[in-house]
């Protein structure tokens, strides 16, 4: 049996380098077609923290939600993707493939079938070693029907190897104010105070196959809240739970999935389900937003999903239709007010809900009486239309979203445009065309208010070392989407006007330059900001890869944006600019096999109008040895210094796996962590994770029930994973 191409064909003549690359490929190839199967070798061990240190930027606001992303890109990890049946869409969701990568991708399955194993990339257009280093954990080489042979369902189940149950644990080690002894007042009334213990547990089990099924469950409790049986307050045990099952490719039934799930359309301007980064170190892959559909949810995350079903049919090979249900309750501030009109009588009373609550805490009485306080009901459903290979890509989307109690926000001149009432219908166009080197992409939508969104956009491969995007977005004042994440400097899409750049050049082997620039505009009032206003953000990275084991970048961000004078003594402050410029330098070497060194320093010049420049900075050193196979250890030292907590600073730490830390850090101190991984046998996985901060010149730590007394912090936390 022969080869099914000659790969010279495929791979340009060059060095050496190429050469044994292409030996490398054709031995793969011819023993992948001498046993005459697909041969899928184990995935390498992902470098999760050098993942993120490239596609994240530094984090610059306490709203920035990386953790759902986070979670997402473990979920391939579990059931990572096949790259013999993924469509355009679903490469693209990976985040680390351009989209001249994937047109060659998709290109060679055409020619040549199904790829026989991972590393025969290499003989792929524009996939070099870097590329395959980096997604290789997240996909897999399988057969196109790999369901075929497998048996009946339950037994497919009940065999599969791909399964994990979690337990994990974890503490602060101080005592904190609202864990202290509970004394009423001369009025018989308690102080504020947490009802439960200081202990956080999560137990969280899936099993799965690609493109076959997946079954899971996840129960938290937060620290602080209650382990309790109340039915009367809806709390059985753990205070959340989450929980799915899902089957894909039953003929024309693509997906289904009953329980807790997520979607994603278009551009996410109406459905977002967690997969996008934003405004990052990457400014041409993660920019445009995958139309992957349904995807189950098993986070801990308590908001951001759905609960109840939702179901993707291919009506023709080109034409799929999803339907989906949600009703679940969400925590909300509810409040009473007197209501006269010729109807009602002035007595009568009438309750609506000031603002919805995401943190997912239940810990004090003020918490849990917010708990589950609203009913949402969200139905709706995506048309979408792909023909042949995927590049064009239109659909048409509908979610209508109604409350048991209507929402109106406080009475203040920013929230004017604000959503109110119990019912908002949005719809929205979306589409997607790839044509050589060349995406556009795009989706916009109506609110039932009449306020418009839309975002366009498109990337450019300019040259085989040349990547280019550009994005335009306009979201209205008064343009509401409550399951929206879309680009946008604000948390939410409204109320705002903008034009994002990017560009990522390679000028020579080695070295990569990316950059972005963002220019936008608040037609309307914001909080904290009195009138409209302005501002703008860049970004500059310039990477070095000296070896194949290190890698040195630079990387400045400046980011101005106009919020109101504090200092202002006029009865109407007015917004002034302020300016935080944070500068990173990262270098990330590994000497031998076993041993991984990091270094890390950063610092920010933070400054508002014409006040004094404030400034923090931080130096971090990590140390990852692995001194023998089932045993891994990670540790970290760093100082900091900042003015204050407007010069804060954010920094990744490695955590145990499916959790995420990105502590911040202001004032004088110095922090450090030890994290040990330990594979006890084929089945057993255990964690164990010690924190410490130490602050000088503090006599507590914390404010509020979280404050601690005393200069320092610790937190232990500890997980076992099981594969049943």
């Amino acid at each position: 049996m022969t080869p099914r191409f000659d790969l010279a064909t495929r791979r340009p003549s060059g060095g050496g380098g190429a050469r044994a690359a292409g030996l490398l490929t054709a031995a793969l190839l011819l023993a992948g077609t001498a046993h005459a199967q697909v041969q899928d070798y184990p995935r390498p061990r992902p470098d999760l923290d050098k993942l993120v240190q490239e596609l994240f930027a530094e984090p610059q606001s306490d709203q920035e939600n990386y953790e759902d992303l986070y979670e997402n890109l473990l979920q391939y990890l579990q059931t990572p993707l096949n790259l013999n049946t993924a469509n355009r869409e679903e490469l693209s969701s990976l985040l680390l493939l351009s989209e001249p990568q994937i047109t060659a991708l998709l290109e060679h399955r055409q020619l040549y079938g199904q790829l026989l194993a991972l590393y025969e990339l290499q003989s792929i257009r524009g996939f070099d070693l870097r590329t395959i280093y980096r997604v290789a954990p997240f996909v897999t080489v399988g057969n196109t029907d790999p369901n075929a042979a497998r048996g009946p369902l339950w037994k497919r189940i009940w065999q599969e190897d791909n399964n994990a149950l979690f337990l994990r644990y974890e503490r602060v080690l101080q005592d904190r104010r609202g864990y202290g002894p509970v004394t009423a007042n001369s009025n018989g009334e308690l102080p504020a105070h947490y009802l439960g213990s200081a202990d956080k547990m999560l137990v969280r089990f899936r099993t799965s196959h690609a493109r076959d099924f997946s079954i899971g469950f996840a129960a938290e409790k937060d620290a602080g809240e209650q382990f309790t049986w109340d039915a009367k307050t809806r709390r059985y045990g753990f205070d959340y739970y989450s929980a799915h099952f899902a089957l894909f490719d039953r003929g024309r039934l693509k997906s289904v999935v009953i329980g807790d799930y997520q979607l994603q359309f278009g551009q996410g301007l109406l459905l977002s389900s967690g997969l996008q980064v934003g405004k990052g170190a990457e400014t041409i892959t993660t920019l445009r937003r995958s139309n992957v559909g349904v995807r189950p949810y098993s986070s801990v995350l308590e908001t951001a999903f759905f609960r109840g079903a939702a179901a993707t049919v291919a009506l023709t090979p080109a034409l799929k239709f999803t339907g989906f249900a949600s009703r679940k309750r969400i925590d909300a501030t509810l409040r009473t007010s007197s209501v006269v009109d010729s109807l009602r009588q002035a007595d009568d009373f009438s309750d609506f809900a000031s603002g919805l609550i995401i943190t997912g805490f239940h810990r004090t009485p003020s918490e849990l009486a917010n708990r589950q306080a609203l009913q949402e009901t969200v139905t709706g459903g995506d048309l979408s239309f792909a023909p042949g290979t995927g590049r064009l890509n239109v659909g048409l989307t509908a979610v209508n979203t109604l409350f048991d109690k209507p929402i109106q926000k406080r009475n203040e001149p920013y929230n004017f445009y604000e959503f109110s009432g119990r019912h908002n219908l949005a719809v929205s166009t979306h589409y997607s065309y790839g044509w050589r080197n060349v995406s556009l992409f795009g989706e916009t939508a109506r609110s039932s208010s009449g306020g418009l969104g839309t975002i366009n956009g498109l990337l450019a491969s300019l040259g085989p070392s040349v990547d280019a995007s550009v994005l335009f977005r306009r979201y209205d004042k008064d343009f509401h989407t409550l399951y929206g994440n879309a680009l946008s400097e604000n948390t939410r899409n409204i109320n705002e006007n903008g034009l994002y750049m990017g560009l990522k050049l390679r000028p020579i082997a080695r070295w990569e330059l990316s950059a972005y620039y963002d220019q936008f505009r608040f037609p309307w009032l914001r909080y904290q900001a009195g009138a409209p206003g302005s501002g703008y953000d860049w970004l500059l990275r310039v990477s070095f890869a000296p070896t194949k084991t290190s890698q040195l970048y630079a990387q400045i961000r400046t980011r101005v944006k106009e919020y109101d004078d504090a200092s202002s003594t006029r009865p109407m402050p007015m917004p002034v600019p302020v300016m935080r410029r944070s500068l990173l330098l990262f270098y990330d070497t590994s000497p031998t096999p076993a041993l991984s060194l990091r270094t890390r320093v950063q610092g920010v010049r933070y400054r508002e109008a014409d006040s004094p420049i404030k400034t923090g900075y931080l130096l971090a050193q990590d140390v990852t040895v692995q001194p023998w196979q089932r045993l891994r250890l990670t540790a970290r030292y760093a100082l900091f210094d900042t003015d204050d907590y407007d010069t804060r600073q954010y920094v990744y730490e490695q955590d145990v796996l499916y959790a995420f830390s990105i502590p911040v850090l202001y004032g004088r101190g110095t922090r450090y962590y030890l994290l040990a991984e330990y594979k006890i046998n084929r089945r057993l996985t255990l964690w164990l994770r010690f924190a410490n901060t130490r602050y000088r010149h503090q006599s507590t730590v914390g404010s509020g029930l979280d404050e601690i007394r005393g200069n320092e912090r610790s937190d232990v936390k500890a997980q076992l994973r099981v594969a049943l």
